[in-house]
């Protein structure tokens, strides 16, 4: 079987969601990690919603939790691991894929268009 041309396999459904690909992006952007309520005030999520979020992206390993404790309530810190941005980044570059494969079709298609319109006249 050959491969399919639109398949994109490098897509992991574990980033493919809005509040998982904020919640990565931000951790891209913040190596050293986030609290709970910043990541929560980046991504404009519930505490619920980011929970669960956070607790998909910890079971397969592309971050981290820790608390730590101070004055005060405990903190959580979230972290992005070296896999995990690896993966990501893996993600992104299959998405820039996708782009420019759209860009493509859309290009030949206007480029086909216009063909016609000139054979036409």
């Amino acid at each position: 079987m050959k491969p399919a041309q639109f398949a994109y396999e490098g897509l992991e459904r574990i980033f493919h969601e809005r509040g998982r690909l904020a919640v990565c992006t931000c951790l891209i952007a913040n190596p050293d990690g986030m609290s709970f309520t910043a990541l929560q005030d980046a991504c404009a999520l519930t505490d619920g919603n980011l929970n669960r979020h956070l607790h998909a992206l910890a079971e397969t390993g592309i971050i981290t939790l820790s608390r730590t404790r101070g004055k005060g309530r405990p903190t959580t810190i979230v972290r992005i691991t070296a896999s995990g941005r690896a993966r990501f980044l893996a993600y992104i570059d299959e998405l820039e894929t996708v782009v420019r494969a759209v860009h493509a079709v859309d290009e030949n298609e206007e480029g086909a268009r216009n063909l016609r319109l000139a054979t036409s006249s």
